[in-house]
């Protein structure tokens, strides 16, 4: 079973990737796939919200 230390590790890992394809669906000004990734993104950002990870530093979209 891994350790809450790995599981963050995990989650901010996915969560970075997220964000990296959100941007460049903005930029290819791909609404449906950013859509979708923003539904990831969410899901991410709360998971990592309920492990108490601050997310000021590393939440490059801000929505």
């Amino acid at each position: 079973m891994p350790s809450n230390g790995e599981i963050v590790k995990d989650v901010v890992d996915q969560f970075q990737k997220i964000q990296a394809h959100m941007k460049n669906a903005k930029k290819e000004n791909a609404v449906e796939t950013y859509e979708g990734l923003k539904d990831d993104y969410l899901s991410l950002k709360a998971v990592l919200t309920s492990l108490g990870v601050n997310l000021t530093d590393i939440d490059k979209i801000k929505e």
